[in-house]
């Protein structure tokens, strides 16, 4: 019986790098796209392909919706060719970047580059999957704390994750008949280089993160990787529409 096949976009770094190994570890073959950095990419694929998975990595910036047919099409023949089918059956929008600006200093580019990157792209990204997710496959939308909570300095960053949990829903209602399920993974703080890294290498971010935290600590990627996989399995199939925020109890 041949191996699932999962698309992440944005795995080459953070989170969406260790979405690709957990995904891999469950004995998942993953395409995974990367922006810029095509030597992290390779490393990640020589990790996945060390524990004896299957993997492609493909370059794609997802701001640029015109460049998505060919994306697909040029997947669709690799697919073929490397893995024996033209198709795949999980879709994990995670690619995103972050911009810290109050609301009245951000600027119409700025809404404009977040807005391309995480909903726009996103939804005409899965628009143009259709044709190729299987039917009984699932979609993982990647959202943020931010959309439930309110700090200073991403309003312009959470309302568009707040759009991304909509369209979720709407996903996993129109998708239905073709059994396929749409949910939204929500983290909390995490220590990446999202950002800038803040979360991770300023203390006083820190300290104010594990102090409104239940578990009293900064997230760090392998708190969510093993959440997409968990998504991925057999076991949540039932899980739908829903929105599943990991923060180790964040302003709760």
């Amino acid at each position: 019986m041949a191996n699932k096949i999962a698309l992440v976009t944005g795995g080459s770094r953070g989170l969406g790098r260790d979405m690709v190994l957990n995904l891999a570890q469950q004995g998942i073959d993953v395409v995974f796209t990367y922006h810029k950095n095509r030597e992290k990419a390779q490393e990640v694929l020589e990790e996945v392909k060390s524990m004896g998975q299957k993997a492609l990595m493909a370059q794609l910036d997802t701001r640029n919706v015109e460049s998505f047919d060919a994306f697909y099409s040029n997947l669709h023949a690799q697919l073929r060719k490397e893995m024996g089918t033209g198709r795949f059956d999980f879709l994990i929008n995670n690619a995103g970047t972050g911009i810290h600006a109050t609301f009245d200093q951000t600027t119409e580019e700025q809404f404009d580059e977040l807005m391309n990157i995480h909903f726009k792209g996103v939804f005409f990204f899965t628009q143009k999957a259709l044709r190729y997710l299987n039917d009984g496959g699932r979609i993982i939308n990647i959202s943020s704390g931010l959309a439930r909570f309110s700090l200073p300095g991403f309003s312009a960053y959470g309302a568009m994750k707040g759009a991304v949990e909509v369209f979720t829903r709407y996903l996993a209602r129109e998708l239905g008949s073709r059994g396929i399920v749409a949910n939204v993974l929500a983290p909390g703080a995490i220590a990446t280089d999202f950002g800038g890294g803040v979360n991770r290498d300023n203390e006083g971010k820190r300290k104010l993160i594990s102090s409104i935290t239940a578990l009293g600590r900064v997230g760090e990627p392998e708190d969510i990787g093993g959440l997409v996989g968990l998504l991925c399995s057999d076991k949540s199939g039932w899980i739908n529409g829903q929105r599943i925020e990991a923060s180790g109890g964040m302003l709760v």
